[in-house]
């Protein structure tokens, strides 16, 4: 039923054609009446009539004002003009305008009725019109969303060649051409039915993780397609190395959070991140990467939804162990610091009952299966063992003491060593150079990567690659924290002030320091001079380090 309403400065017309006609009978609804023009504008807003009927002559706002306004904000609406014979030539100059018909005083009920129905049968023809121009707008939108869709898969999956995407691409306007390229696949997936003993913080964590996720879905600068009902891929290229890790901060963080939330949430993302490549014939292999990325972190999270079981969803029952600092010790530490390291890492585990309680095996091996990982993430080139994690599992069920889980983690560390030497011999006199030329410039506040590239006569781009797949760290990342712990030492043993230490450490900004600084140790510069404590992950970096010079001489 069209709504209809009347503009009309006389209130007997407005009466009785508002009372002679049956007008839900008719198949309208009468929604309203003004006395002019300017008046009906505000109710035209509000009631949002399909059909106005206007007379031409009225005081403050006439028929013909009233039509150009409405037709020029409202162009769907009909307009009826009523006229009388003397008023002839406004009623012509209205249809020129757009107006729908004209109504000739006087005139009888069935007249207006009779107009009324045309108007309303085109308002039916022209929506049924734009019904199909829209459908088949959404039909091809669809097309090509899935011709879309279908070819990043394709290039994710490596089916098509460099030229025929670039080709494919651009009849799709979708630009693939970059110097970086890196892949991003997740898989959502939310439990409605589970039951979920859910505390303030536990929600808190899930909250800012779908905040996080959604953020990752509304980046529109990204290319993202879906892979499967669950499952998205981004597509992340940049011009720049600084600009890839820059887009992938938001992922970074996601994980992050992941890491942190109960294992029995109301939703489960599992994620992946692919390496840099330099070439979109490559891109397949930072999506195979990625995807096994994401293996090894839902095997991660499947151990710790298994051990949440185990303890009966009681965090007093809960061990925690620092993953991060294990996996930092096993990249940069070194033989003669395992002994107290294990000894000092492991003291957290002293209070389980190893023979009634399945917790020791449930912790141990989500260690294990995020030290594979982080093995995995590092040496791009290395063929998982399967066989070996099996292994190490199966002594993983006969630990029954707490010396049998310090021997363990002895010998989880010196299997990680082992595939570290492996590829560390490769690289390992260039990176000497290359980590011993950054302490030594450090404090130069235009240092950068091209320099470190020249001084070992590489490109840049693969000191990159290889710096960061040998290290597990960027070559920005090292000589940052390099130099915040620089920073700490001079906090600790001067009394400069920390605009001076900025500048002493290679930074012209203070205040993108003092950022940094907090951002890396937790504390800003005046809690650190407080409290005098240095950051454990950094000066395991440099004993490293300093270890290396040593077996150099």
């Amino acid at each position: 039923m069209k709504k209809v309403m009347l503009v009309d400065d006389e209130i007997l017309i407005r009466e009785t054609i508002r009372d002679c006609i049956q007008w839900e009978q008719e198949g309208f609804i009468y929604c309203g009446d003004a006395p002019d023009g300017e008046m009906a504008l505000n109710l035209i807003e509000q009631l949002r009539p399909d059909i106005v009927i206007t007379d031409i002559m009225m005081p403050f706002m006439n028929g013909l004002e009233l039509s150009a306004i409405v037709r020029e904000r409202n162009p769907d609406v009909k307009i009826i003009i009523l006229t009388g014979h003397e008023d002839f030539g406004y009623a012509r100059a209205a249809l020129r305008m757009g107006v729908h018909d004209y109504c000739l005083k006087p005139f009888r009920a069935s007249d207006l009725i009779q107009l009324l129905r045309g108007a309303s049968e085109l308002i039916d023809k022209e929506r049924e019109i734009k019904a199909s121009i829209d459908k088949l707008k959404q039909s091809e939108l669809e097309k090509i969303e899935v011709s879309r869709d279908k070819l990043l898969n394709d290039l994710c999956s490596g089916f098509v060649t460099t030229v025929e995407a670039i080709q494919l691409g651009a009849t799709l306007s979708l630009d693939l051409q970059a110097r970086f390229y890196a892949v991003v696949i997740s898989d959502a997936r939310t439990f409605e039915d589970m039951t979920i003993v859910n505390t303030g913080a536990a929600s808190q964590i899930e909250d800012n993780l779908l905040e996080q996720f959604q953020q990752a879905l509304d980046r529109n600068e990204l290319i993202q397609f879906k892979r499967s009902r669950t499952e998205i891929c981004w597509l992340i290229k940049g011009e720049t190395l600084e600009q890839i890790q820059h887009e992938l901060e938001i992922f970074k963080e996601l994980l992050h959070i992941n890491n942190e939330q109960i294992p029995t949430a109301s939703i489960s993302i599992a994620m992946g991140i692919g390496s840099v490549q330099e070439r979109l014939m490559n891109i397949h292999l930072s999506f195979l990467e990625a995807v096994e990325d994401m293996h090894w972190r839902r095997l991660s999270s499947q151990n710790r939804i298994t051990l949440w079981e185990s303890i009966s969803g009681s965090m007093e029952q809960y061990v925690f162990l620092d993953r991060a600092w294990f996996v930092n010790f096993l990249k940069m530490g070194s033989p003669s610091q395992l002994s107290s390291f294990i000894e000092e890492y492991a003291s957290a585990l002293a209070a389980i009952n190893w023979t009634t309680s399945p917790i020791g095996y449930y912790i141990l091996n989500d260690l294990t299966l995020e030290v594979f990982r982080s093995a995995k993430d590092m040496y791009r080139q290395w063929d998982t063992p399967e066989d070996t994690l099996q292994q190490l599992q199966q002594i993983l069920k006969s630990v029954r003491s707490i010396e049998e889980a310090i021997q363990y983690l002895t010998s989880l560390t010196n299997q990680f060593w082992s595939w570290r030497s492996q590829t560390n011999d490769r690289y390992g006199e260039m990176l000497r150079s290359v980590k011993e030329y950054i302490h030594a410039n450090y404090n130069n506040d235009a240092f950068s990567l091209q320099d470190a590239a020249e001084h070992v006569m590489v490109s840049s781009s693969h000191l990159s690659k290889v710096f960061s797949q040998e290290t597990g760290r960027t070559f920005i990342e090292y000589l940052t924290h390099y130099r915040i712990l620089k920073a700490m030492e001079l906090f600790k043993t001067t009394s400069y002030k920390s605009f001076e230490i900025a500048f002493l450490v290679g930074y012209n900004d203070s205040h993108y320091f003092t950022t940094l600084f907090k951002r890396i140790t937790g504390m800003t510069t005046k809690e650190f001079k407080k409290s005098g404590n240095l950051d454990s992950s950094l000066l395991v970096m440099e004993r490293n380090d300093s270890s290396e010079q040593m077996i150099k001489r």
